[in-house]
């Protein structure tokens, strides 16, 4: 899905369980942070909006405006985001002054961070008032509304992985010395660390089925001599020798228990110029287009849909999770009745049925018209290509855009990496390197086809060279009772694989037999070349 799309990421979405709020309502967030930084206080009850019923609610839960205070600032401090800033221009040189004269304003500061998504709820912060200015190993530093600075020490990091799907910081506030265990991370791994609630799962759903990249963000509040006791376990775990990571992913995860749920972000990452159409064109050229990606299935159909992989009346059949042999094959069985229509099947489920049913899995899914795998890791990315290549005997093609795309590329037969946002891991492990994925259908249908035809074409002419002198050198040796005398001396000879013979080179690895506007109009053409 990250290849379709632009990895420029919009803020639209923020949901607290009994309210949401989308791009329309923002400013309604933004006078609930000034109100409650003004009272300087977080559980402020004065300010509660005439959504909730006074009455029915009992007085433990909190105002809706302490709860948006505590999101905002649960996103605002969970991240490895560094705000960066540019000193002005007529100040290069001297370097101490610059230092002095960056002043925090908002013109010259950009963040910086491994993936877009995180500078994106950062830059929502500030829009909404809460600011990150400053950012070291040690500490963080947030601007109010107000214009104060709120100041917290970063005591543990924990730093997001493809395995734990999630982050955590724990980090102490300076003015009133408080420890707290914030977390952020995808709802599959969040689910069952958040304390018990009934609206989690089904909004993230709704949420993906808007296409939106969703986070749930939590906390916990430490005591001190709770954190004491986590930091010298985490110490210990750190330096063992055995079982290094195993030991340390075990006592963060005894943090990791009954935790408050905050707040749940949605995300959207627009679709790439003319993604549809370089689809359309890829299809009626007669090859078969597989989506893998590591979103949630709603995320990645979702996807599917709007960028026309799967087309508007065709049927989606979502492959049930299977977790044994007799419901793999069940389900194998209920996919068979289908007919024409795209398969999503989850990573996990896949691995099932690669496992007892491979043959007959690959032999169905090569009959749809599209397949889309969520959930998928790197590893099994590759796995795909290799079983496709092995079942199928075709060619295979690999796009991707991220390091996560790394060993599918190279397993393909040919790969292609898009150069974006998210590095150029890709592009450089690839074969082909291009910058958008609209490029896909001239690279494919004008330049490799022109490839193809030519290649072929020069190599029977090699051949056919070759064969040209050395019959003749044979008949020659074979007249003069094989005595070893060349037919043609020195220069002669060489003169003919050079000089005298390669005009027809030229003329081969220029021709064109379309041209390049109609190979692109009637990509039907390119399917001639793959009988």
């Amino acid at each position: 899905t990250g290849t379709l799309t632009q990895n420029e990421m919009i803020f639209k979405r923020l949901h607290l369980g009994t309210v949401s709020y989308g791009t329309d309502t923002m400013d309604e967030i933004q006078s609930h942070i000034i109100n409650s930084y003004s009272q300087n206080s977080g559980n402020s009850t004065s300010s509660t909006p005439s959504r909730k019923p006074q009455s029915s609610a009992p007085k433990v839960r909190k105002s809706v405006s302490s709860r948006i205070h505590e999101a905002v600032k649960a996103i605002a401090l969970c991240h490895n985001v560094t705000p960066v800033y540019e000193s002005r221009a007529g100040v290069s040189g001297e370097t101490e002054y610059a230092e002095v004269d960056q002043d925090f304003s908002d013109e010259n500061r950009t963040y910086q961070a491994s993936s877009p998504d995180e500078v994106t709820l950062v830059q929502w912060t500030e829009s909404v008032g809460l600011t990150l200015v400053n950012r070291d190993l040690t500490s963080m530093q947030l601007k109010t509304p107000g214009g104060h600075i709120l100041t917290y020490y970063i005591l543990q990091i924990f730093p997001f992985t493809s395995e734990s799907k999630r982050m955590g910081i724990i980090v102490r506030d300076e003015s009133s010395g408080e420890i707290t265990f914030y977390m952020k991370g995808a709802d599959v791994a969040m689910s069952t660390i958040v304390q018990y609630n009934d609206w989690l799962e089904e909004e993230c759903g709704n949420m993906a089925r808007e296409g939106l990249r969703t986070l749930v963000v939590a906390k916990k509040s430490l005591t001190e001599e709770q954190y004491q006791d986590f930091e010298s376990r985490y110490n210990q775990a750190k330096l063992s020798i055995h079982d290094r990571n195993l030991k340390v992913a075990a006592v963060v995860e005894s943090l990791e228990r009954e935790m408050e749920l905050l707040c749940l972000t949605g995300v959207e990452d627009q679709l790439q110029a003319d993604v549809r159409p370089t689809l359309e064109m890829l299809r009626n050229a007669g090859i078969k287009i597989w989506m893998l990606t590591g979103d949630k299935l709603e995320t990645a159909t979702c996807i599917a849909k709007s960028s026309h992989l799967v087309s508007r009346t065709q049927d989606i059949h979502i492959f049930r999770p299977v977790a044994t042999r007799g419901e793999a094959h069940l389900e194998l069985n209920a996919f068979r009745r289908k007919h024409d229509c795209a398969l999503v099947i989850s990573g996990d489920s896949l691995e099932v049925c690669l496992k007892y049913y491979e043959h007959e899995f690959v032999e169905l899914a090569c009959q749809c018209p599209a397949v889309v795998c969520c959930r998928c890791s790197p590893t099994q990315k590759a796995h795909i290509v290799k079983l496709l290549q092995h079942h199928t005997g075709k060619r295979t093609c690999a796009i991707g855009d991220g390091g996560n795309d790394v060993s599918m590329i190279q397993a393909a037969d040919c790969g292609i990496g898009i150069e974006g946002k998210e590095g150029k891991q890709a592009s450089l492990a690839a074969d082909f390197s291009i910058t958008q994925f609209k490029h896909i259908g001239r690279l494919l249908m004008v330049h490799g086809r022109n490839s193809y035809k030519r290649s072929a074409a020069l190599g029977q002419f090699v051949m056919h060279r070759g064969l040209i002198i050395s019959t003749m050198q044979a008949v020659f040796s074979s007249v003069f009772y094989f005595a070893s005398v060349p037919l043609y001396q020195g220069f002669l000879m060489v003169g003919y694989a050079t000089i005298y013979t390669m005009f027809p080179v030229f003329s081969l690895v220029l021709d064109q037999d379309v041209k390049p506007e109609m190979a692109l109009l009637y990509p039907e053409l390119y399917k001639d070349l793959t009988k």
